[in-house]
Order: structure tokens, then sequence, then C-alpha cells
């Protein structure tokens, strides 16, 4: 048995992590509820491969067997996120996900003592957006003395994949989310907020989301003020029928669409510093991270409790993503 386990592999971006994984000739075992797509999949990269589903915690603890480390790549995380943490933790095995998704990170917080005293660690979003924005938060704040407030932005183009269209329509809520002085409140709608992302356009309008980020970055920095922003370029929001989606944007597309990420940090004398973070498209960023963490995370990196990519592994993290900078505004 191999001392990693992806599970969701069938999926877009589960497919895409298990290529890169085998490119990293990282030892692995593909999973998920298709036996039929986890058997080509698994014959194709030459591994093995275990079926079951995240309702059957007897069926889980059997398929985790063996394993030092989990992967969970199956959104909506709704409906995977709790039942792979709490497997993991009876079963004292490290748990990362790709959730862009609240659920994970709540979870992880609730479930960060029990972790720890299992010594097990909770990576969730170890790729992914919330690996780009702790990690220019980290840059930026490096150089900051007593940060007090964030407002950031991920500027995301290119079409969405199903997957995501599927999450992201389970997980609408009435309300927008920030966190002030330490808390998690309420925010307006309708408060847009203009961000250069250096990419020769100027300043664009972002609308407020409420981006896991809250919790992320709070959880690493202890910023008491953060705000989250999107700018979606083009058709990266879906718009009809979820159904008749492509499963996820092509190679071409990926490449043709990278991401930025802004931020602006105030500090307690009211000094203002900016700085934004150019990567490559989110699909092809996610798998790619998400990969390298699960890599440092079966090297011996880790640190039992809830984490997050920028506190365990620093700002540098991104910088292994080809296509990656920080630039300094």
């Amino acid at each position: 048995m191999a001392d990693l386990i992806i599970y969701g592999a069938t999926g877009y971006t589960g497919r895409l992590a298990s290529g890169f994984a085998k490119s990293y000739n990282l030892q692995f075992t593909v999973a998920g509820r298709s036996e039929n797509k986890l058997k080509a999949l698994a014959a194709t990269l030459d591994v093995e491969y275990r079926v079951f589903a995240v309702d059957d915690p007897l069926a889980v603890d059997a398929g985790l067997h063996g394993a030092r480390v989990l992967l969970n790549c199956s959104g909506p995380f709704l409906h995977t996120a709790e039942p792979l943490i709490e497997a993991c933790i009876r079963n004292g095995i490290h748990y990362l996900d790709i959730a862009a998704e609240l659920d994970s990170y709540q979870l992880s917080e609730k479930k960060h003592e029990e972790a720890r005293q299992a010594n097990v660690m909770l990576l969730p979003g170890c790729g992914g957006s919330v690996a780009m924005l702790g990690c220019l938060t980290q840059y930026i704040i490096e150089n900051v003395a007593n940060p007090v407030s964030i407002d950031i932005a991920l500027h995301i183009a290119g079409p969405m994949s199903r997957g995501s269209a599927i999450s992201a329509a389970e997980n609408l809520t009435s309300k927008c989310l920030r966190r002030l002085d330490g808390k998690l409140v309420d925010q307006d709608r309708g408060q847009n907020m203009d961000f250069d992302f250096d990419d020769g356009r100027g300043a664009v309008s972002c609308f407020p989301s409420t981006l896991p980020d809250v919790i992320a970055i709070w959880r690493s920095t202890n910023i008491p003020n953060i705000r989250t922003f999107v700018h979606a370029a083009g058709n990266a929001l879906p718009t009809g029928n979820i159904d008749s989606m492509a499963e996820g944007p092509t190679a071409k597309q990926r490449e043709a669409n990278p991401y930025h990420v802004a931020a602006t940090v105030t500090a307690s004398d009211g000094s203002i510093t900016r700085a934004v973070l150019h990567t490559v498209n989110g699909y092809t960023f996610t798998p790619l991270a998400s990969v390298e963490a699960t890599r440092r995370v079966l090297m011996g990196e880790m640190q039992a409790g809830f984490q997050t990519p920028s506190n365990l592994f620093g700002y540098r993290f991104v910088a292994v993503i080809a296509g990656t900078a920080f630039r300094d505004l």
C-alpha cells in the first residue's frame, strides 16, 4: 500500500493532480466512488486503486488503511471534508485538500485540538487560491510592523470547471463575510473596491466575496481586519446550465489565462503597503501546488492540527510553480 491516497482522483483536478504526482515519482493510490473510472485511470498511471464512498465510516477506514497522507480532490467539500477529516483523525493520517469553500476551514478550526492530540495535520486548501493569497500576505507583512488590516483580491480568468461551478452553486449564501476586529461579520455585497493587478489595465473594480482566506489569513497572521474580493475576467463565471459545461478548461485555455492576486496592507501607524502575485491559471496551479505540498508532507514537513500552506511552508512555497512572481507596487 502506498503512503499517499488521492481521493476524487477521476475528477478534473484530481486527474491533473494524479498525473503530476506520477511525474514527481510519488508512490500513491487513486481512490473514489467509480470503479470503472478508477480502474482505467490506475491502468494509465500504473498505480493501485481503491473504491469507497465517504458516507460509510467503516468503508472509509478500510479504504484509508496503510496510508500516511490523504489528498482530497473530491468536491463539493461540503459533502466530503467532514467524513474524511474525521476518518483521518481516527486513523492517524494527515489530511490535505484543495477546497475553496468555507466548510473545510471552519471544520478544521473546530477539529484543531482533536487533530493536534492525534498528531494529525489538517491542511485544507494546500493548493489553489488559499495558497496564492496566503503567500502574498506573508510576503507583504514580512516588512510591515504591526499590520492591522488587509484587503486582498483574486483575479480569475478563463472558464471554470464544472465541478467548481457545482461547488459554488451548493455553497451559495446570502451572507458576504469579512473579518472585523478578529470576528467574522457581514459585509455589504455592494461595497466594491478597486485593485491594480499590475497587468497593464490599471485599477479595476472587484466585488466582495467570502473567500476562505477570511479564516486562513487570520489563522496564519492574526491580522484582525480582513476583506476578500474577486475580479472575474471574461467568461470566468459560468452562465446557463451547469450540466452542459465542459468538465474543465483545456490546456490551451489555462495557458492563455493566468491568475493574479493584489493586496493592500495597512499598518497600525497608517502606512500602506501594496504588492501583487502573478501566477499561472488556477486549474494549473492547484494540482501542481497540492502535489508539491503533499510531497513535502510525505518528507516530514508537518505540524499537528489546523495549518495553512503559507504558515507551514512560508511564502516562497508558491515560487516552485513556474511563472509565479511577486511584485511590489
